[in-house]
């Protein structure tokens, strides 16, 4: 489903970090400890947030407990408020490019899904150039599909044609 809101993108841009090596599964049964534990996603707040705050975070058995992963969340926030700083929000950056529609592949088969795209290519790149970490093509492509940047249900899928309306 297609997600707009800067606190909802950037949260799930922390999770597909945090997925990083993982299933999905195990990161969305820690979903609600990651919400407490980083202030729901708040990047104001967590751009303020210090090496000590990462160490508490290490001992959360709510989370993920890999102190790169934590770190990256807090460097990712501080990028959110960069881009802020530049006039820009994180939900028309994203959705930027996509031209601000969810893209319509057509995939008839899970073989047909892709792992990565050029525009989660180009996306990665992008982030990593603004400062944004845990965030290579293969994680940027996840992060398109769960965000709702593209609709890659199946042209089978009960979903797909309400999704491309």
């Amino acid at each position: 489903m297609p997600h707009r809101g800067d606190r909802a993108l950037f949260e799930l841009l922390s999770l597909e970090g945090a997925q990083a090596g993982l299933s999905w599964s195990i990161v969305l049964g820690r979903r609600a400890g990651y919400r407490r534990a980083f202030a729901g996603f708040d990047p104001e707040l967590l751009s303020t947030w210090t090496d000590e705050n990462v160490h508490e975070l290490l001992g959360d058995a709510g989370i993920i407990r890999n102190r790169a992963k934590i770190a990256s969340v807090l460097s990712n926030a501080r990028a959110v408020c960069e881009l802020r700083e530049g006039g820009r929000d994180l939900d028309s950056y994203l959705w930027s490019f996509t031209g601000g529609v969810p893209l319509q592949p057509r995939h008839g088969s899970p073989s047909d899904v892709p792992t990565t795209t050029d525009v989660a290519v180009s996306l990665s790149t992008d982030l990593k150039r603004r400062g944004f970490r845990f965030i290579g093509p293969t994680i940027a492509y996840a992060f398109m599909q769960a965000a709702g940047l593209t609709n890659d249900h199946l042209t089978t899928c009960f979903r797909f044609e309400e999704l491309a309306r």
